[in-house]
């Protein structure tokens, strides 16, 4: 009989979430740029491109996939023959940063938690329009007044801001 118990109280046990659970459920750390980040969809090192950059995660590949700016990276996630199963978005906090050109290690915000200043004067990677990243919208704000353009959040970025229409 005690060894029934014991059977049935192992059993439930194997049911509740560990530790090991919790560390599956934990996204990756973002990483730091190094010398051999190379952009997903131009393949040039992230060093030789201005502005804010990103990094997505997939729950497929432990590796992030680089982009040279947020714009690629909100394409990445927009277009339909890209990885879905995303765990992981960072960028670049323009707010932390004080190089424009090479955003500083320890600045990555979560990309779903930032808003974002759309049409402004400042440039991205390979010269495009950017997606300006910033977790403080009084910042954002701020950059606004000096710079122009409109603030969005992560889920209402603009498809026709990011992508061609050829490309929806």
């Amino acid at each position: 009989m005690i060894r029934a118990v014991v059977l049935v109280a192992l059993s439930f046990a194997s049911l509740i979430p560990g530790c090991d659970d919790k560390e599956a459920a934990r996204p990756p750390e973002p990483q730091e740029v190094t010398g051999e980040s190379i952009a997903q969809f131009c393949n040039m090192s992230l060093d030789e491109h201005p502005g804010p950059k990103g990094q997505i995660f997939i729950r497929s590949d432990s590796h992030p996939f680089w982009f040279a700016s947020v714009h690629d990276t909100f394409a990445f996630v927009m277009l339909k023959d890209m990885p879905k199963d995303v765990i992981a978005i960072y960028v670049n906090d323009m707010g932390k940063v004080t190089n424009w050109d090479r955003p500083e290690p320890g600045t990555w915000v979560d990309a779903r938690k930032a808003v974002y200043v759309i049409g402004s004067r400042k440039k991205g990677g390979m010269g495009e329009d950017e997606a300006v990243p910033f977790s403080d919208r009084a910042l954002a704000e701020r950059f606004v007044q000096e710079n122009g353009g409109r603030i969005v959040g992560f889920a209402e970025m603009p498809r026709g801001y990011i992508l061609p229409e050829k490309a929806q």
